[in-house]
């Protein structure tokens, strides 16, 4: 039971129609601050023919025209900011490795709400304070490890700003200060496994208990790997750095069925990718959030090209939406067929002789595509497996899937990392980001 006097939970008190009346009165606030102060939004709220006094009711925010992240690149750096730049207290960044950066400032107020509302995800996750938490998120202009830090701090945790990266001192530091909580990319936890293991250390007798994975889609059987080989509870954390970084959705430790979005900060929608229509709940389509409390930054109906579906909440009394199935932009359409890495991933992860990390190459031959799935070795593996788990990859995408494509089985630790992830798909055709 939580303390009824906790302000990290205030929101999760109220009941269903007091939620929705909150929601309504923040929802309209920041229609009118975004309108009032981001030339942007009063552009383009006078083409679509509203104005924020249009929305009387939650089902009016569909009146609203969406933003995309190219709508935030073509305004960078400053121009989506809704108070003055002297009133900003830290800005990131996303990577802008697909073109240019997007950029994202926060008041004071909006980076008090963010540490409330990752250590609320923290809580949820089974964290408590008095906790180690151990933060292997990249550091810097990526929101992961900053968010996960203040987060930590403001449930009372002592935290390990670890970092991403060196990946056997990660290990000696678990060892040492003995974290209860890690906080991490999946795909990197699986290195720490595997560091661990090539130490000689069993993963299963460390001091961590809880693992809070998010920054990339990842599977239920990764989830099953991931708790098996390391004895801990494994839960997803949600967030991206347009809407605010980690802490907008979180998984409960006790249900572990679909992270809970914290509404009372963030109203969410899914839309038909194609169309843009508003679907109805328990359909899956793409994810479409509105901030309800942002000061510097606030985002209306920003299509954030995660596919999932929204279902009642349980543990919470804010919906669930479904672990991200995949991006919309990161399907691929191979003759014909569409494709997504979750889909490689669940094939990859009970092939023997390979570790859960992999890429997508795509390239093109004549006029056909072509799709090679570039698989890192286990180290132990010797090569008649290797060229086996070839095999059997090309078979099951063929039977499963439907498509033909390659497999290349490749060294440990031989692709391509950004703080802590594995770039999946890397476009080689010509006219591709690759």
């Amino acid at each position: 039971m939580t303390d009824a006097a906790d302000p990290l939970d205030a929101g999760e008190r109220l009941g269903a129609e007091e939620l929705r009346a909150l929601q309504l009165e923040r929802l309209r606030a920041s229609l009118r601050h975004a309108y009032e102060h981001v030339p942007f939004y009063r552009e383009s709220f006078d083409k679509a023919g509203v104005r924020p006094e249009d929305c009387r009711t939650l089902a009016d925010l569909a009146r609203f025209p969406f933003t995309t992240k190219a709508d935030l690149r073509a305004n960078y750096p400053y121009g989506m900011f809704a108070v003055p730049r002297e009133r900003i207290r830290r800005l990131h960044a996303s990577s802008g490795t697909t073109g240019q950066p997007t950029l994202v400032g926060y008041t004071d107020h909006d980076l008090s709400v963010w540490a409330d509302l990752v250590a609320r995800s923290l809580r949820a996750a089974g964290g408590r304070p008095g906790d180690v938490v151990h933060v292997a998120y990249g550091y810097g202009l990526f929101t992961g490890g900053l968010g996960a830090h203040y987060g930590a701090e403001r449930l009372g945790c002592t935290v390990v700003p670890a970092s991403g990266g060196m990946t056997a001192r990660q290990v000696r530091l678990i060892l040492d200060l003995e974290p209860s909580v890690i906080m991490v990319t999946p795909s990197y936890m699986l290195t720490l496994l595997d560091e661990f293991e090539r130490q000689g250390v069993d993963p299963r007798g460390t001091s961590l208990r809880v693992g809070v994975f998010g920054a990339e889609p990842w599977t239920e059987p990764m989830r099953r790997e991931i708790e098996e080989r390391f004895a801990i509870d494994a839960v997803d954390i949600y967030g991206l750095s347009e809407v605010i970084g980690p802490g907008v959705a979180q998984e409960c430790a006790q249900t572990k069925d679909g992270l809970h979005v914290w509404e009372d900060h963030f109203y969410p929608e899914i839309v038909d990718p194609v169309t843009g229509e508003v679907l109805p709940e328990g359909e899956r389509g793409e994810l479409v959030f509105t901030s309800l409390t942002k000061e510097a930054m606030p985002v209306v109906r920003y299509r954030t090209r995660d596919l999932t579906r929204l279902l009642p909440g349980t543990a919470r009394v804010f919906r669930r939406m479904e672990k991200i199935t995949g991006r919309s932009d990161d399907m691929v359409i191979l003759r014909g067929v569409n494709l997504f890495p979750t889909q490689i991933e669940e094939i990859v992860l009970r092939t023997p002789g390979v570790a859960p990390h992999f890429q997508l190459r795509l390239t093109r031959e004549g006029r056909l595509d072509a799709l090679t799935v570039r698989v890192e070795a286990r180290p132990d593996a010797p090569p008649q497996v290797r060229e086996a788990a070839a095999r059997s990859i090309v078979a099951a995408v063929k039977d499963g899937i439907g498509v033909s494509v390659r497999a290349e089985i490749v060294e440990p630790e031989s692709l391509e990392r950004s703080v802590g992830k594995i770039r999946r798909i890397v476009d080689l055709r010509s006219g591709g980001d690759g």
